[in-house]
């Protein structure tokens, strides 16, 4: 600008700077990205369970430059921006006492423009766009807290009183301009939000997977039991030493052709609805209510109800697919189509892992239909063996399934799906750590300067050293527990609203988390001001 050079041809130089070194970014990663599948299934590939049909794929690299180039774009505009309007004679005055200057009206849009644009991209190209939203609602959430949380502990940074001189410098480097307190605890903060909630809703699934659900589900299921066996079949089960409870219920495959006289091709439910309109459902009738059934709406048939026939009906699914009471509702049961009239919705307690239907009828028609019966039995674990084995023996024709096995494959497919979260997530973490290291970089020549003037005051090398890891401390100790709140929140939500699971506290994986930003903050900045503890006071002075 000394020079005569015009503030939109400066904006247009160092976009151009910013958008080269986008590009090169953008290229390197994508050639990383496409090539480490390969690496990935040439050293573990015993560990994927389905196998990778490798490629380069064109979609998703073309996905991931859009990705980079609107993201560029939204971070640079903002900060290029307001460069340009400095104006030459305030530039020096700016380094210590910088001003806030908003953008042109222009620029603020074209940033409005490109995060609309990035949103966009995330929900339309996701496979559930809801699931999408509500992440970029969240994390935007997440963002206004965490920049809400750095406002205000530099305000009160700047309150706290203290005698401790070392320790009153710890405090003023909060709120000082060019203060590195919100670049930490938003760099930090999203990283460590996200790992955060990750671990506490895997924690609470294993927790339940583990230790809750074995307690209360079932040792086996039995599958395939003829109704001329039943009679044969129960009593060889509830003769066997150990057994405390047996269930059956008739089963029969049926598979909705209409709801509300519309058939079913044409019916639009609800995403997390749609499901049982595709292909047969598992099916019952009953006299009494299922015990993990609990009655929403409507009431339930009398015992010995022989009228038309009657659904009771999952109530969330029923709200999924538009279903009221009085409704009819028609199956297709081995090649006949049944109409049924919705009589009462439930909640099911599907975490009881015990015997549920999402459709029950009403006795009478279709108890001559042809079927097969449904059995649970709870015993002791050490008679398990002996039972399966006299089941085998006497009805080879029944599939048996015992569920402590089945639960222990789910929590192992469980933990290597953690694995791999957890990795994603250690990738925001890593790029939190390199935003972090780059204002710390950036302010560098500030730290250079205090660290100088301190020691021409006298202060030593260990004083100074004492200074920076206070602050460090109340920053990565700060940003640790926001980013434990604001996690342990997110994964409660998580728990109990969409998984509708019991919610456990888990005090380690907080601690761990408290613990983690507080080591990688003081680490990150003793590292990024060693340089300035070094320097002499005559040599400081002189670069300066």
């Amino acid at each position: 600008k000394s020079m005569g050079a015009s503030g939109a041809l400066i904006f247009r130089l160092y976009l151009v700077q910013v958008m080269v070194l986008a590009l090169l970014g953008i290229a390197i990663g994508l050639a990383l990205g496409a090539s480490i599948p390969f690496v990935v299934a040439a050293t573990a590939g015993d560990l994927i369970p389905v196998p990778a049909v490798l490629d380069v794929y064109a979609s998703p690299l073309i996905l991931a430059a859009a990705y980079g180039v609107l993201t560029t774009l939204a971070f640079a505009v903002w900060p290029l921006a307001r460069a340009r309007e400095v104006p030459p004679t305030s530039l020096f005055r700016d380094l210590v006492a910088p001003e806030r200057r908003f953008p042109r009206p222009a620029y603020i849009v074209a940033v409005v423009l490109c995060l609309a644009a990035l949103a966009a991209l995330a929900v339309f190209t996701a496979d559930r766009p809801l699931f999408a939203l509500w992440f970029i609602a969240g994390s935007t959430a997440v963002f206004l807290v965490l920049r809400l949380a750095a406002v205000g502990i530099m305000a009160l940074a700047a309150r706290i009183s203290v005698r401790s001189a070392s320790t009153r410098l710890a405090l003023a480097n909060l709120y000082r301009p060019g203060a590195p307190t919100p670049a930490v605890i938003l760099s930090l903060g999203l990283g460590l939000t996200l790992l955060t909630t990750v671990s506490l809703i895997d924690g609470n699934l294993r927790g339940e997977l583990a230790h809750d659900l074995p307690e209360r589900a079932p040792s086996f299921f039995f599958v395939d039991i003829q109704s001329d066996q039943a009679a044969a079949f129960e009593k060889l089960v509830t003769s066997t030493p150990g057994v405390t409870k047996f269930e059956r219920v008739p089963m029969l495959r049926g598979r909705i052709v209409a709801v509300k006289g519309v058939p079913a091709d044409q019916v639009t439910p609800t995403p997390d609805a749609a499901w049982a309109l595709r292909g047969d459902r598992g099916i019952t009738y009953a006299a009494a209510m299922p015990e993990s059934s609990r009655l929403v709406s409507g009431t339930w048939w009398p015992a010995d109800y022989q009228g038309p026939l009657l659904v009771s009906f999952d109530d969330e699914l029923a709200k999924g697919l538009g279903l009221k009471l009085g409704d009819n509702l028609t199956v297709n049961i081995l090649g006949r189509e049944f109409v049924a009239r919705l009589a009462n919705t439930r909640q099911v307690d599907w975490q009881s892992l015990g015997i549920n239907f999402v459709m029950v009828f009403s006795p009478g028609q279709l108890e001559a239909a042809p079927h097969s019966e449904l059995a649970t039995v709870t015993m002791d674990e050490a008679g398990e063996g002996q039972l399966e084995r006299n089941v085998v023996t006497h009805f080879p024709n029944v599939t048996s399934v015992r569920i402590k096995q089945a639960l222990a494959q789910i929590t192992l497919i469980l933990t290597q799906f953690s694995l791999a979260i957890r990795a994603i997530g250690s990738v925001t973490l890593v790029s939190g750590v390199l935003v972090l290291a780059g204002a710390m970089a950036a302010g560098f020549r500030a730290r250079l300067r205090d660290a100088v003037i301190l020691k021409v005051l006298g202060a030593t090398r260990w004083q100074i050293l004492g200074i920076y890891m206070r602050e460090y401390l109340v920053l990565g100790l700060t940003t640790a527990l926001i980013a434990a709140a604001a996690g342990t929140v997110a994964a409660y939500v998580i728990i109990t609203q969409m998984m509708n699971l019991p919610w456990h506290f888990l005090p380690e994986t907080l601690g761990f988390t408290v613990l983690l930003a507080t080591f990688v903050t003081i680490v990150l900045g003793l590292v990024g001001t060693w340089g300035a503890l070094s320097a002499s006071g005559a040599r400081g002075l002189r670069a300066q």
